[in-house]
C-alpha cells in the first residue's frame, strides 16, 4: 500500500476510534468520584504544569492491537534539567527499565515510555535516540532510560513485535498538554483488566490552598486481574467475572478468571518532593489500586514510578555541582498526598475500563478473540 493511502486509512481508524472512546463514560459520568479533593481542569495528569503525554496506537489487519504512550515530566531537555523520582514494585513480575538507577540517584532523565513486553528493547533504544537527538547533549555518552510494559499478548500479536522506533519518537513528538485519550488507545490499546477490555487512565486531584495547592495526577497501563470493585460495588463479582470463581460460587457459569498481567503507575505532582518521598508517594498508589479489587498475583507486574516537577527541586546542572541543599516538603506534610494519590490512582483505573471499547482480534493459531467492553450500565451510583 503506498505510504499516502496507507497513513490516511490509518488516520481514519484513529479518528473513529477517539469517536467511540469519546462516546464512553468516563468514571465522573457515572456518578463514580472517589476521595474528598477535586480534580484538575483535564482531571488528568497534564493537569500537572508542564506534563505532556503523547500516544500511538497501531491497529492493524486481524492481530495488531498495540501502542506507544509516552510521558514527558516537561518540556525542556530532560537529561539536562533531571527530575526527581521514585519506584515502588508491588509485585516485580515485569519489566521496568532504568529502575536501579532511579534507586540509586532518585532522579531520571528521560521520558517514560509505555508499551508491550517484547517492545521494551525497541522503545528503549529509539528513548535513547531521542535524548541523544536533543540540542545541549551532544557530548552525552550514557542515558538511563524509564520503560515500562504490560504483556497485551491476549488482543495482539506480541511476537511481531509490531512497534518500531518511530512509533516511539512519534509519540514523543506528539506530546502535549491538556485533555488525554484513555481507554484502548496508545500502550493500552490491547490490554485486558478483570476479563474486561483495559486500558490507558488518567485522573488527578488538587490540594486545597491551605494544603499547599498542590497536584497530583495519574496515568495508567491497566493489564491485571482480580474481582472488580467500582466505588466499593463488587461489580466482579455480581457479574461472575472474578479470579478463583471457579472454587467459588459464581453465576453465570463464566469461564475461569485469569488475574496474571500488569499495571504500570506514572505519578506526576508539582509538589517540591525529595525522591525518597516520592517513592512514599508510588507506594501509596497500590492503595487505589488495591480498591479496585487486584489480586496482587504471582503474575503481575505491578509497578509505580513518581516524578516531581517542581522548579526548587528539579536536578540542574547548577545544582547537581552546588553543595546546597533543596527546599522541600517535611514528612508531616505529605499525608493529604498520599490521600490524593491512592484517590487519583483508583479513579485513573476505572476510567481505563470504562473508555475502553471493545476489541477484536486473533490469538497466535488464528483463532478469533475478543476484548469486551465494560456495561457501565450495571455499575451502581453511590
Amino acid at each position: 500500500m503506498r505510504y499516502g493511502v496507507k497513513a490516511a486509512v490509518l488516520a481514519a481508524v484513529l479518528m473513529a476510534n477517539s469517536a467511540q472512546a469519546a462516546e464512553r463514560p468516563s468514571a465522573r459520568d457515572l456518578g463514580v468520584a472517589p476521595g474528598v479533593f477535586a480534580p484538575g481542569p483535564a482531571n488528568a495528569i497534564t493537569d500537572v504544569a508542564g506534563v505532556k503525554v503523547g500516544q500511538v496506537t497501531r491497529i492493524e489487519g486481524a492481530d495488531v492491537r498495540t501502542g506507544v504512550t509516552a510521558i514527558l515530566p516537561h518540556g525542556g531537555n530532560l537529561f539536562q534539567d533531571k527530575v526527581p523520582a521514585g519506584v515502588a514494585v508491588a509485585n516485580g513480575f515485569g519489566k521496568l527499565t532504568g529502575t536501579t538507577q532511579i534507586l540509586e540517584l532518585g532522579e531520571i532523565e528521560t521520558p517514560i515510555v509505555l508499551t508491550n513486553t517484547l517492545s521494551v528493547w525497541r522503545a528503549a533504544d529509539a528513548l535513547v535516540t531521542w535524548t541523544l537527538g536533543q540540542p545541549g547533549n551532544e557530548q552525552v555518552r550514557s542515558v538511563n532510560v524509564v520503560v515500562g510494559e504490560t504483556n497485551d499478548g491476549y488482543l495482539n500479536n506480541i511476537r511481531k513485535r509490531a512497534i518500531t522506533a518511530e512509533d516511539v519518537l512519534e509519540a514523543l513528538r506528539s506530546a502535549k498538554p491538556g485533555p488525554v485519550e484513555q481507554g484502548a488507545v496508545g500502550a493500552g490499546t490491547g490490554t485486558m483488566a478483570f476479563d474486561w477490555k483495559g486500558g490507558v487512565g488518567s485522573s488527578s486531584r488538587v490540594l486545597p490552598a491551605a494544603l499547599g495547592g498542590y497536584t497530583v495526577g495519574v496515568l495508567v497501563q491497566s493489564n491485571y486481574g482480580g474481582t472488580l470493585a467500582v466505588d466499593g460495588d463488587p461489580v466482579g463479582r455480581r457479574s461472575g467475572r472474578y479470579y478463583l470463581h471457579e472454587h467459588a460460587p459464581a453465576p453465570g457459569g463464566a469461564p475461569p478468571s485469569v488475574a496474571d498481567g500488569s499495571i504500570m503507575i506514572v505519578i506526576a505532582t508539582d509538589a517540591p518532593l525529595s525522591d525518597r518521598n516520592l517513592e512514599r508517594l508510588a507506594k501509596r498508589s497500590f492503595a487505589g489500586l488495591a480498591r479496585t479489587g487486584s489480586a496482587f498475583t504471582n503474575g503481575s507486574g505491578d509497578y509505580a514510578i513518581a516524578f516531581s516537577t517542581a522548579d526548587q527541586v528539579r536536578r540542574t546542572p547548577a545544582r547537581r555541582r552546588a553543595t546546597s541543599t533543596t527546599a522541600d516538603i517535611p514528612n508531616d506534610q505529605l499525608s493529604p498526598l498520599f490521600v490524593a494519590v491512592a484517590d487519583a490512582t483508583e479513579e485513573a483505573i476505572y476510567n481505563s475500563l470504562l473508555k475502553a471499547r471493545t476489541i477484536e482480534s486473533r490469538d497466535l493459531d488464528g483463532k478469533p478473540v475478543r476484548g469486551e467492553a465494560l456495561d457501565p450500565g450495571p455499575i451502581r451510583r453511590r
